[in-house]
């Protein structure tokens, strides 16, 4: 019976119980808690992420990792396998069942919304696809091989960790300078292979096309905000008042990476369009977002919130852009101007090294589309020879 649950997870079959959840904590460390279906706190989780918070981890990052963490106890509670006796055998389960089964957050309510994994005409961007992405699972791996490598420092635990490990990657990664190329390393068995992807920006018709969809000064706002500043989704929605910088048309955000309030410059035309947002809409509370929602009690613009306006106006527009994708347009408007040099892009959108921004400088289909197509209607040229020669002689010799 155990062999044929074992079986059915594998194929994707059947879902993980719906025990469980991740809740903020009580207090600041950890910000996050896995509880059970009894709403007590998983002792192993609550360890793992209270050593995270205090090695001064982002507190969005203990919630993703609570999230993996949930799903693998999940797992071993459908097993009915304690933590601590957990095998390689269940990490295979793990990996069969996210490889097969769906993503409940691919499900498309909307009529005629492009199946999963479909190509966009307009964009050239393909839909998500319908289960786990291998980034995603590679991530739930890595928390998970994180959480049994912590425990065995203390001697918790099994005396392996069910996780495959590879030792040569760990080798050659240990002191890799992230300016040099990363080296060529076999991933560790279980691991998904991940393919490379260029950043997708908007060509400029498309964007007018896009912001023109948008019905507020708020949302204008925030998309010139977007495209100018190279600001992500989340660092911008929480700016407030004393972020904004008028006279100097810069704003100050607090970078995800650093935590670091730094300041960039935005597009004037930003600003125009929040001030008429705050003209209309009135100021907000003193260490209040700027940005809120405009239908019911005024609150703090949530990520999610301003996803959907973005995919109302991709409904219409029969597009597929993401919030990302203004970042990545900010970026390679910015590298492929002349007249900036890549250390100030690189201020502007905050990296740590300058070899990142290497990904934003690979050429582009709509870039070189007018010169395609001037190459397309270009007659073929004609071989000929020197007058004098007989045409067969030619054949003969050349093939010709």
């Amino acid at each position: 019976m155990a062999d044929d649950l074992r079986i059915t997870l594998l194929n994707g079959a059947v879902a993980l119980p719906r025990m469980g959840a991740v809740v903020a904590g009580p207090g600041r460390v950890p910000p996050f808690l896995v509880i059970d279906e009894h709403q007590v706190p998983v002792e192993p989780a609550l360890q793992y992420l209270r050593d995270l918070a205090l090695s001064d981890v982002s507190p969005l990052t203990c919630k993703s990792y609570g999230y993996d963490l949930l799903r693998w106890f999940r797992l071993l509670w459908l097993l009915e396998i304690e933590w601590d006796h957990a095998t390689e055998a269940e990490t295979l389960v793990l990996v069969g069942w996210l490889r097969t089964s769906s993503n409940p957050q691919r499900r498309s309510q909307v009529r005629g919304f492009p199946s999963a994994g479909a190509v966009n005409i307009r964009t050239g961007k393909p839909t998500l696809g319908a289960g786990y992405a291998p980034r995603t699972i590679n991530h739930c791996l890595s928390v998970i091989w994180g959480l049994y490598n912590y425990h065995a420092g203390f001697g918790r635990g099994p005396l392996l960790n069910p996780v495959p490990d590879s030792a040569q990657r760990r080798g050659a990664m240990r002191h890799h300078s992230p300016l040099d190329p990363k080296p060529s390393v076999r991933r560790a068995r279980l691991r998904q292979k991940v393919s490379k992807t260029q950043p997708r920006s908007i060509p400029d018709r498309l964007w007018d096309e896009l912001f023109d969809a948008m019905h507020t000064d708020r949302d204008r706002a925030l998309l010139l905000f977007y495209v100018s500043s190279g600001a992500r989704a989340s660092e911008l929605l929480g700016i407030e008042l004393t972020d904004l910088d008028w006279g100097g048309l810069r704003i100050w955000v607090v970078s995800k990476g650093t935590r670091i309030r730094q300041d960039i410059p935005a597009d004037p035309r930003a600003f125009l369009h929040l001030a008429q947002y705050l003209e209309q809409e009135g100021l907000p509370e003193p260490g209040q977002p700027v940005f809120r929602t405009l239908r019911g009690e005024p609150r703090a613009l949530s990520y999610w919130a301003m996803r959907r306006v973005l995919q109302r106006a991709n409904t219409k527009l029969e597009t597929n852009w993401t919030l990302h994708d203004l970042r990545h347009t900010a970026a390679i408007r910015l590298v492929s101007d002349p007249h900036m040099t890549l250390p100030e892009v690189q201020r502007i959108l905050r990296h740590a090294n300058l070899s990142t921004l290497s990904v934003y400088t690979a050429v582009r289909v709509e870039d070189i589309f007018d010169r395609l197509q001037q190459h397309y209607r270009r007659p073929r040229p004609v071989t000929t020879f020197p007058a004098g020669y007989d045409p067969q002689d030619v054949r003969t010799v050349f093939g010709a």
